[in-house]
């Protein structure tokens, strides 16, 4: 059974950065994908930025484009979420997910198998 876990979450200022990591164990040759996502209060949750196992392929949605970078070290079975220039509207609870059945980077939530239990990241002056 694969299983996720997030650290690196915080409280930070505007303008201020965070780095995220997603650490996978337990069955990692089966994921393909992973990808951060978050969500805010009372808010649905939304995908953030996908990357893909065996290319390193890309994707990244448009409101954190040129601000956030993922990257992924497959020897630690890690993927790391680098955030830059952090707004308020940033916040929220940020988790990781690992997709088992896609090739390609997505940030559908529907394409994900295995969830990780989310690090809160807090942008406040």
């Amino acid at each position: 059974q694969l299983q996720l876990v997030e650290s690196g979450g915080g409280l930070v200022q505007p303008g201020g950065s965070l780095r995220l990591s997603c650490a996978a164990s337990g069955g990692t040759f089966h994921y393909n994908v992973i990808s951060w996502f978050r969500q805010a209060p009372g808010k649905e949750r939304e995908g953030v930025s996908s990357i893909s196992r065996r290319s390193g392929g890309t994707i990244y949605a448009d409101s954190v484009k040129g601000r956030f970078t993922i990257s992924r070290d497959n020897a630690k079975n890690t993927v790391y979420l680098q955030l830059n220039s952090l707004r308020p509207e940033d916040t929220g609870v940020y988790y990781c997910a690992a997709s088992v059945r896609d090739y390609y980077p997505s940030l559908r939530t529907e394409a994900y198998d295995y969830w990780g239990q989310g690090t809160q990241v807090t942008v406040s002056s």
